[in-house]
């Protein structure tokens, strides 16, 4: 007897049944239940957003797939907020919310639906259109370039998915998103970076801007640019912090302001805690 998601994230009365584990050692220190009869392996860490989406498809198996940020999880996509719960979509009213699980009670298009390894989710396409109509316009526009970006998609496809469902909640916030949204986008920090520029007023930076090195050959992309005034932005990730990379960007950064390049580089932390000093900064340089 196959056990679905063993030993990854699994039904525990399936575990049983099939003589993987005896409910004393489910109860016991070694394993977590995320929802009921779902268990998943205690790890160092809490569990993330992937092993908690791949938890609440269990639940559902058989009568839902997962959606939103899980669905741009499974998806290859990663662009939920640290804090996102997992999130499914099913035709009825047969599943409730639970703390960690949001719920959507929709149906969907066969063609809305695809598979992950041994998981269902949404389609890149319906992911992004659900995104999309978000409250939270930043985190709509994150939801829409990743998945935009990931699969090479025009995000003014999601005007197709408006037409065939005009009453879905939220569809009316759709168009405002997708004249922010730019599948150049290379990560979900970077957009809210630039959002936040563009929220604050201030012109919109191209996304991946290219500068060419006649000389070497080569070519550096700057996260945000206003190529006209030589202003680069970039945001520094946790990869910038490895001492190879810190060693690569001496020289990246040395060329680009040889090159008459103003550089501004920017963390998750002052993006999060210190918004108005960014746009002041951004601002002063732009002198507008």
């Amino acid at each position: 007897m196959s056990v679905p998601g063993w030993p990854t994230a699994f039904r525990g009365s399936l575990a049983v049944a099939a003589g993987l584990v005896t409910w004393d050692r489910l109860r016991g220190p070694r394993y977590l239940r995320i929802f009921p009869d779902v268990y998943v392996p205690v790890g160092t860490e809490p569990p993330d957003l992937a092993l908690r989406s791949r938890a609440a498809y269990r639940l559902v198996e058989g009568r839902g797939v997962l959606s939103g940020w899980s669905a741009a999880e499974i998806l290859g996509a990663s662009c939920g907020p640290w804090d996102a719960p997992a999130e499914v979509t099913v035709p009825g009213r047969d599943q409730r919310p639970r703390p960690g699980l949001a719920v959507r009670r929709d149906r969907l298009h066969p063609g809305e639906i695809t598979r992950v390894d041994d998981v269902r989710t949404t389609t890149p396409l319906r992911t992004a259109f659900d995104l999309g109509r978000l409250d939270d316009v930043v985190e709509a526009v994150v939801g829409v370039d990743a998945l935009a970006h990931r699969f090479r998609f025009n995000p003014d496809l999601l005007l197709n998915f408006g037409a065939r469902y005009p009453r879905a909640r939220g569809v009316l916030r759709l168009p405002e998103v997708l004249t922010h949204a730019d599948r150049m986008a290379m990560s979900p920090m970077e957009t809210r970076l630039r959002m936040l520029l563009v929220l604050a007023g201030l012109p919109r930076p191209v996304a991946q801007h290219p500068v060419q090195d006649a000389v070497a050959r080569t070519a550096v992309w700057l996260d945000l640019a206003y190529p006209d005034r030589r202003i680069g932005i970039e945001y520094e990730g946790e990869q910038h912090a490895r001492p190879e990379d810190v060693l690569r960007d001496v020289g990246r950064y040395t060329g680009l302001v040889d090159a008459g390049w103003r550089i501004y580089r920017y963390t998750k932390y002052e993006i999060r805690d210190e918004p108005n000093r960014i746009v002041a900064q951004i601002r002063r340089a732009l002198d507008v």
